[in-house]
């Protein structure tokens, strides 16, 4: 979740293709972890991008605001009724955290969007708990108290979440950073409390835009550095199933071709880059250039009015809607591909991924992984576009972003 202070300077973010060596193969000092699916999670397409635009501290579009507020509306008069049944793409994964000794396994949200590792504790107020695993430093012999330091963060909608931080020994797969800081939530927005699979998150942007106070500290990327055979990390999210992370190590199984790398800007904190271009199901090539960040923690895929507007006057049926705050379509539509470019090389979004799936009150009609970037700043290169890609983020002093082909 990024800060709101980070990306209200958002520029532009220029990525061009590389010719960079790939980093090295096979695994010695690297690991993989598996994500953790949340049965119980029931996509909303409307929430969805309303939560984005709180994220990069946006103010949401009146339409979705009024969408949001009367999903919430219906959900408030159907508790105590019968339980809804997660449709085809509604998917919400964690990663387990090992944190302290012995170790606290709780579940985090990878998030490439933010810097901040932040759990649920047994300092958060605990009205503002709800089945959260919390982490207990007292229990732990290996943490340590960070006298004088804290961590806020404010989001869009003047929510927040802030608290204090220890060190303590992190261990993710097998990959342990002995003296990590961990921030403690004191208190955290309802939007936290009312995810109960989810214990915090775990930022693995760029140290800049990490909120701890007096001063920035570190990731667990950053600090994991010494403890890798390359100073990268993967991404093989799945559609419609759990998918995994690689620390320190590519495995040549889990994607096809070739690794097309891009440079990263990361001058604003993010993995920004930049695309040159699209194509909408077998229509032509359009070459422009889409300035954007590779985020998992964002579902969907924001692009520019013009993008968007010309993809869904591919689809029968389908309107910017007031009721739901985006494009919606009939579910029964036929629905076109999306490519976007990687350097010289295409990555194509399969047309069932750009189907988020009915909307909350209406299973006729479906919510586009395809929305709007208007006022976000910034494209966003959410899970819609990660999960039809393998992709390397890789560290250093000049980072690039890999994407590869893979088997979908």
């Amino acid at each position: 979740m990024a800060p709101l202070t980070s990306l209200l300077a958002v520029t532009s973010l220029v990525g061009l293709a590389a010719a960079i060596p790939a980093p090295k193969l096979g695994m010695t000092k690297g690991t993989q972890v598996h994500q953790v699916r949340n049965p119980n999670y029931v996509f909303n397409g409307p929430l969805s991008l309303y939560k984005t635009h709180l994220k990069y501290g946006s103010n949401p579009p009146e339409k979705l605001k009024k969408a949001v507020e009367r999903m919430r509306a219906l959900k408030k008069r159907d508790e105590g009724s019968a339980t809804a049944t997660s449709q085809n793409s509604d998917q919400e994964y964690t990663i387990p955290v090992s944190i302290g000794t012995p170790g606290q396994v709780l579940q985090l949200d990878l998030d490439t969007g933010s810097s901040d590792l932040w759990v649920f504790s047994t300092e958060t107020e605990s009205d503002q708990v709800n089945g959260q695993t919390l982490y207990d430093p007292s229990q732990s012999s290996s943490s340590s108290y960070m006298s004088g330091y804290t961590w806020s963060i404010q989001y869009g909608d003047q929510s927040t979440s802030n608290g204090d931080i220890y060190t303590d020994t992190v261990t993710i797969g097998g990959v342990t950073v002995s003296s990590q800081a961990v921030e403690l939530a004191q208190s955290v927005s309802s939007e936290f409390t009312s995810d109960s699979n989810s214990d915090g998150l775990l930022g693995m942007a760029f140290d800049s835009i990490n909120t701890a106070k007096p001063s920035a500290v570190e990731t667990f990327f950053d600090n994991a550095q010494s403890s890798l055979d390359s100073f990268l990390f993967t991404a093989d999210l799945k559609h419609d199933t759990a998918g995994s992370y690689g620390f320190g190590y590519i495995d040549s199984s889990l994607y096809t071709g070739d690794i097309t790398y891009v440079d990263v800007d990361n001058s604003q904190g993010f993995w920004g880059w930049t695309s040159g271009g699209y194509a909408i199901g077998s229509d032509d090539f359009t070459s422009t250039d889409i300035t954007g960040i590779a985020d998992t923690g964002t579902t969907l895929l924001c692009l520019d009015d013009s993008i968007v507007d010309a993809y869904y006057n591919e689809i029968d049926g389908a309107n910017n809607s007031d009721t739901y705050g985006g494009y919606v379509f009939p579910c029964s539509s036929s629905v076109p591909s999306f490519t976007f470019a990687v350097g010289s090389s295409n990555i194509v979004i399969p047309s069932d991924y750009m189907n988020t799936g009915a909307v909350p009150d209406d299973d006729s009609t479906c919510f586009g992984g395809l929305q709007s970037n208007s006022g976000l700043g910034t494209s966003i290169f959410g899970d819609v576009a990660l999960k039809a890609a393998f992709v390397v983020f890789q560290g250093g002093d000049s980072p690039t972003l890999g994407w590869a082909t893979k088997n979908l």
